[in-house]
């Protein structure tokens, strides 16, 4: 395991170095630990009942408190990842097998954490009792596979067969497949950005529901609530594409392509460092003046967070492709709270949308208009509203309230 793509550090030499039949693997998205080598999963133990390697996806609302409990026992940590508490407490557990300790961890654990662990023969898979972040069980050639999304089926050709249920441990070895639920929660949360942004939209999650067609949806509720008179419909590509086209698709005005994107720079929402994201925009999208130029343009985004990436779109569009007016429409409500639970937001103070009324949001990104998705019509497309943790929206925090915790979990 190293810092970098994945591409670069697996390299066909080093996948050769790693036989074996059973493998867990990890790409991360630091939320809680610096962007560091020590941080980098799958993380990997020797202890008294053998060798344990830990991939986790999510975020621990009670990691300090756990952290601290378990060094003043003792123990000692090598990395600042909130992951590492798990295997501490897996090692520490005074139950007798593997399986009754990772459920006595379970237990003790508060927030987001879709797990995969390996040992020597087999792979078991954890999913907290809220079913915040998603879990997906598949089959290929025989044999099970387990992945945070779909997608990753699709590239092996396995075949998905169900998702790991909110607080269930999956067992899968050479007999076969086990389960067990020893974990219930008062309420489901799964989590309700993972529709709008953060999983690819060729996945299928919560239940096996694709992507794209809940965020097209969104598009179309977004053109029934927030009309424009437009000549054009673009998307902030890539994440805004099915959105734009749904919209296009209900107000019958025409969809392209307006911004294009190199798609060689990442994610600027998801960026560690200010400075980063602040010149990734101009090197990621670019207008076509051709499309643009003395246009009135409705332009559709997944979500404004800080407001600078916004504001700068709008004035390329304006300015370097002469587009006479521009409409921002939104197919998400104002995000107003930071996340616990996995995804990377900012602090509440930073959110634009907490401390700014939609006009102010208009005036600073220098839109004509803008246009944000009630949060009753996001709740209406997803269905089962009371399924889905929309905490970012409304400040209903499942797992502790704003009150508990006014800031978003800071790095260790």
């Amino acid at each position: 395991k190293s810092v970098g793509l994945v591409a670069d550090i697996f390299s066909e030499k080093r996948l050769k170095r790693l036989p074996g039949d059973i493998a867990v693997g990890h790409t991360r998205y630091s939320t809680a630990g610096a962007s560091a080598l020590k941080n980098v999963q799958p993380i990997m133990v020797n202890y008294s009942l053998g060798s344990l390697a830990i991939a986790h996806n999510g975020n621990l609302v009670n990691a300090v408190e756990l952290r601290k409990d378990l060094e003043s026992d003792g123990a000692i940590f090598q990395s600042t990842s909130d992951s590492e508490v798990i295997v501490h407490l897996i090692a520490n557990s005074r139950e007798n097998s593997l399986y009754e300790r990772i459920i006595d961890t379970m237990r003790k654990l508060r927030g987001a954490f879709s797990l995969l662990m390996m040992t020597e023969n087999e792979i078991i898979a954890v999913r907290d009792p809220y079913g915040f972040r998603p879990l997906s069980i598949g089959t290929h050639n025989g044999a099970y596979v387990v992945a945070s999304e779909t997608c990753a089926f699709d590239l092996i050709d396995a075949h998905y067969l169900r998702d790991v249920a909110p607080g269930e441990m999956v067992i899968i070895n050479r007999d076969g497949i086990k389960t067990f639920k020893p974990l219930h929660a008062q309420r489901l949360a799964s989590c309700i950005f993972e529709f709008i942004y953060f999983s690819r939209p060729d996945s299928c999650i919560f239940g096996n529901q694709n992507v794209n067609a809940i965020r097209k949806e969104l598009g179309r509720q977004l053109a029934r609530e927030h009309p424009a008179e437009a000549d054009l419909v673009i998307p902030v590509p890539d994440s805004g594409v099915p959105a734009a086209i749904g919209y296009s698709e209900e107000s019958g005005i025409p969809f392209d392509f307006g911004l294009i994107r190199n798609h060689y720079v990442g994610r600027t929402f998801i960026e560690p460092k200010h400075s980063i994201r602040h010149f990734g925009v101009k090197l990621k999208l670019n207008p076509v003046r051709k499309l643009l130029e003395n246009k009135r343009i409705v332009v559709v985004d997944d979500s404004i967070v800080r407001g600078t990436t916004s504001k700068k779109i709008v004035k390329m569009i304006k300015e370097g492709g002469g587009a006479k007016e521009v409409h921002l429409r939104i197919s998400s409500p104002p995000t107003i709270g930071p996340c616990f639970y996995g995804i990377d937001t900012p602090t509440r103070k930073e959110l634009i949308a907490s401390t700014h009324s939609i006009e102010e949001i208009k005036k600073y990104i220098c839109a004509d208009s803008v246009g944000y998705l009630d949060i009753d019509g996001l709740l209406k497309v997803v269905g089962a509203p009371e399924e889905y943790c929309s905490a970012c929206f409304d400040n209903n925090y499942p797992v502790f309230s704003p009150e508990d915790k006014a800031e978003q979990i800071g790095l260790f």
